[in-house]
């Protein structure tokens, strides 16, 4: 297959050139099968049970179980493959095609088989929607700068993979010591405890890091012990499925037998069958060390080395602009990536922010949401930290989906309100313009997209500052 990453505002219209490109008789979406997880079998079996009045153990319940693990529940599509088919075939000789989950009514048309069945015979383009390309253009209209002027070897930039001094702020109890937070590829908890592990210094070596994390059993119990173990430094392990080829041919191995040991690491054939034999002799003849082949035993997946350059490349760039034009950065993040943002937690100031963000933390069962919640709660933590500050939503500045710069911090949208959707507050914006409002009571009906409940959130945020709830006026007092 090929792969392809579109800003996710312009997926659909990639994926429409596709269709004009090949013909709509010859493109179909890939079919997804959705098929029962542990948990929803167990609940069913319980279920079945408990209708029927009947009692069984738990070695009974975890038989049925097990019986139904798998079994299909439902079709989907993929959420950006599409399948094309040659010019002189037709899609059923492959396989049948469906509408996803039974929809009749649906205009959209998926394969009814898992692509993976076909992969052997049919090409398939994963024209995926991803969010860093959307930023970096938010970034370029609030700026006016050129991403791809950006130098990429920018001390600043560089120097807070391993310090956040030039943020304004240095070993923050929550954020740790690195200035990583919100950068694509490197914001996570498990990606900045590999920048502390490495302290990487040059672009090159955050490639490797890309490459460990996107990898499968390359860091933990395999790079990490031996760089922190001092066997090895950073560019001597393996971080990407090239380095293995490039390192062997150096040490003097014939380019044919490097290449094929590549291949058979990068996918996890040596590690589930071992290497081929005299393959560990030919390395151990060309000066291999054997902690080298015993990482290379270990892999399960590796990376390729040119995706893992695309994605830091745009994870530098964005970088940079945390640096240099923070208010930008932040605006564009909340934008775009924030979508558990909730004006009642992440505008009530640093102390607030930073007490909510502990208390998900140390919450061991905080489900999905409140998890989404701590992630953006901790750019917002930053976010003060660095001085800056959230104004109140304004019911005549505030956009319906970005953040919109004012002095020294940020207006939040509308759709920053808890449980205000994005059709509402497009709404609100449209019907608002060239309005000036003597009373929440007339901007509730000029906006009438907006229920009481959202209302009442804008009141409680701020929103209606100094505005009458009534339009009426009292004669006597």
């Amino acid at each position: 297959d090929i792969d392809l990453n579109f800003s996710g505002e312009y997926q659909a219209r990639a994926h429409r050139h596709a269709i004009e490109m090949f013909g709509e008789t010859q493109v179909f979406r890939a079919g997804t099968i959705g098929t029962l997880a542990e948990k929803t079998a167990y609940g069913y079996v319980r279920k079945f049970l408990e209708e029927r009045s009947i009692t069984a153990g738990r070695a009974e319940e975890n038989r049925l179980t097990l019986g139904i693990v798998g079994v299909r529940r439902t079709t989907g599509q993929h959420p950006g493959g599409l399948v094309v088919v040659p010019d002189d075939m037709e899609i059923e000789d492959f396989c049948p095609v469906q509408h996803p989950a039974d929809a009749d009514d649906s205009t959209t048309v998926t394969t009814h088989f898992e692509y993976h069945c076909m992969e052997d015979n049919l090409l398939k383009l994963d024209m995926l929607g991803h969010d860093d390309p959307s930023i970096v253009r938010m970034l370029e209209d609030l700026t006016g700068v050129n991403a791809r002027a950006i130098p990429l070897d920018d001390a600043d930039t560089m120097s807070i993979f391993t310090s956040s001094a030039v943020l304004g702020y240095e070993n923050d109890e929550i954020l740790g010591p690195t200035g990583a937070v919100a950068i694509p590829e490197f914001n996570t908890r498990f990606t900045r405890q590999m920048l502390e592990d490495t302290q990487p210094q040059d672009f090159n070596t955050l490639v490797r890091l890309s490459g460990f994390s996107h990898g499968t059993d390359v860091w933990l119990g395999n790079a990490r012990e031996l760089i922190v173990g001092g066997t090895a430094s950073v560019t001597e392990t393996v971080g990407c499925r090239d380095d293995i080829m490039i390192y062997l041919i150096s040490q003097g191995m014939d380019a044919k037998m490097s290449f094929k040991i590549m291949e058979a690491v990068r996918k996890g054939k040596v590690k589930k069958g071992g290497f081929q034999d005299g393959w560990v002799e030919e390395m151990q003849a060309h000066n291999v060390p054997a902690w080298y082949i015993d990482s290379l035993a270990k892999i399960g997946y590796l990376f390729p080395k040119a995706h893992a350059v695309a994605y830091v490349m745009m994870a530098f760039r964005i970088a940079w602009f945390k640096v240099h034009k923070p208010l930008a950065f932040y605006a564009a993040f909340f934008s775009i990536r924030a979508k558990a943002f909730d004006a009642e937690y992440c505008c009530a100031g640093r102390e607030e922010v930073k007490k909510k963000l502990l208390e998900i933390m140390n919450n061991k069962d905080a489900a999905a949401v409140e998890q989404n919640l701590a992630t953006t709660l901790e750019v917002c933590y930053e976010f003060y930290l660095r001085g800056y500050h959230f104004d109140p939503i304004n019911i005549y500045e505030s956009d319906a989906t970005r953040f919109v710069i004012c002095e020294n911090g940020l207006i939040p949208p509308f759709v920053a309100v808890r449980g205000l959707g994005e059709s509402a507050a497009l709404a609100t914006v449209e019907q608002r313009e060239g309005k000036h409002f003597v009373s929440v009571e007339e901007f509730s009906i000029c906006c009438n997209k907006l229920s009481k409940a959202h209302l009442d959130s804008l009141r409680a945020l701020g929103a209606f500052a100094g505005l009458p709830d009534t339009s009426q006026i009292s004669l006597f007092g």
